[in-house]
């Protein structure tokens, strides 16, 4: 349903409906006073009647009550007068009478049937001379209902007829008054359409204060779908250029190996091969692992023991260091260190942490310690090693994606892996450099146990 529509049908079913209340209302409030006019014109006619009678001795009725008579709004009005004894003056035979006496003081109204129709009946009494005689005065004046009903009626149609009238040009009003008002929105929409694809710049047009907030709204997602396709577009461009070597060197290597025929040759080149197509796969699958993390990837977080994991990354990481020749201890802590989150990334996080150390530890490095512990609240994993380290001042160059401090082997993309992981855990990833080594620390928020 559209927005126009929808205001169309939120406006005008409520105003037809207190309409359809007030013409009602109005309906039956003329009704009323229809019904006072016209019993007031009744009792007009029997005045005027009284007063001709005691004037002319019951003669004649004065051309002006005769008008009175004739004008009346209501339909025909019948008539009946009776003088002193009960004689007959003059008007209609048989009058209505009513069922229960009347006051002799005040006009008395009433309902009845004359010649099988329902009658309006005004009687009044009045002492009053004519002629030589004194006595009661009877005038009676009686008017047909439904002549006053459709009288009434016929107010109650005109009254509709003009209200249906306002109705439907409040409908036309409120029908253009709905199409210049959103004008602006079918401009704004206009402008969205013009632009292209590749168009992610504010929206700068003027907007009703009501639009002024969804205009913000999607320049703000404007913007943030423009920063994330920049960042997307420099990955691809870093990432191009980090595979580049690799897949150079792996396809250089491939081509060398049929030509080589001695045995030493040929094996240092299969292993250099081996050894480029691993760092090639590392890097792929390290560069798909930033980018689960960047785009917030869905992923199980479920309750796990830090010690566990830290155990089963040491155990597999254990023989490469002994490879080489280096210190390799884990001291777990004692209690359980439960945290919420995804085991698989915080080894992840383990690995790329091990592996910095094990690339850029330098020559001189001895040995590597891992660590957990409980502290302040949290579940703290210590990764330690005597080698090289990181200048103070390189720290934050040190968590950019594909920047190295010095040339080595690895790809860059280690430390910033480790950040991601730790933002997604809402946990946080210190550094205390020193003279010698350097010390990560990975501090996760603890669950309570039990």
């Amino acid at each position: 349903m559209s927005l126009r529509l929808r205001l169309f049908l939120v406006i005008l079913p409520p105003l037809f409906v207190v309409s359809g209340l007030l013409g009602w209302w109005r309906f039956e409030v003329a009704q009323h006073t229809s019904e006072e006019l016209f019993d007031r014109a009744l009792l007009s006619a029997a005045l005027a009647i009284s007063r001709d009678v005691a004037i002319s001795e019951g003669d004649a009725l004065s051309p002006s009550t005769r008008r009175v008579i004739s004008d009346a709004g209501g339909g025909e009005l019948f008539y009946h007068v009776t003088g002193p004894g009960g004689v007959y003056v003059t008007g209609y035979a048989y009058p209505p009478r009513p069922e229960t006496p009347v006051a002799r003081d005040l006009p008395s109204y009433y309902f009845a049937t004359y010649r099988g129709e329902d009658m309006r009946v005004l009687r009044m009494i009045e002492n009053r001379t004519i002629g030589i005689l004194t006595g009661d005065t009877i005038v009676t004046v009686w008017q047909r209902v439904s002549d006053r009903r459709a009288f009434a009626q016929e107010l109650a149609l005109r009254a509709a007829a003009l209200m249906a009238g306002l109705m439907a040009a409040l409908a036309l009003v409120v029908w253009f008054g709905v199409q210049i008002g959103l004008r602006p929105l079918n401009d704004l929409q206009a402008a969205i359409q013009q632009r292209s694809p590749d168009e992610l710049g504010p929206i700068r047009r003027a907007v009703p204060h009501e639009v002024s907030g969804v205009v913000a709204t999607l320049n703000r997602l404007l913007g943030q779908v423009q920063d994330s396709f920049e960042a997307h577009q420099a990955f691809i461009s870093d990432a191009a250029h980090q595979l580049r070597n690799p897949a150079a060197a792996i396809l250089t290597l491939a081509e060398t190996l049929p030509q080589m025929q001695d045995g030493a040759e040929r094996a240092n080149c299969e292993d250099q091969l081996i050894h480029a197509a691993r760092k090639s796969a590392r890097l792929s699958e390290q560069l798909l692992s930033l980018e689960r993390l960047r785009y917030n990837e869905s992923t199980a977080m479920t309750s796990f023991d830090l010690n566990t994991v830290v155990e089963e990354v040491c155990r597999d990481f254990a023989a490469r260091a002994l490879a080489r020749d280096l210190d390799f201890s884990l001291t777990p802590a004692a209690e359980p260190l439960l945290v919420l989150g995804n085991p698989i990334l915080v080894g992840e996080a383990m690995i790329n942490l091990l592996e910095n150390a094990l690339k850029h530890g330098g020559t001189e490095m001895t040995g590597i310690v891992v660590q957990t512990r409980a502290e302040a609240g949290d579940a703290v994993v210590v990764i330690e090693d005597d080698g090289v380290g990181i200048p103070p001042d390189k720290i934050s160059t040190a968590f950019r994606r594909f920047s190295q401090l010095q040339s080595g082997e690895g790809s860059g993309l280690g430390l910033a892996i480790v950040e991601k992981v730790m933002l997604r855990h809402q946990g946080r990833v210190d550094v205390a450099p020193g003279e010698t080594g350097t010390k990560f620390c990975l501090r996760f928020p603890r669950q309570a146990v039990g």
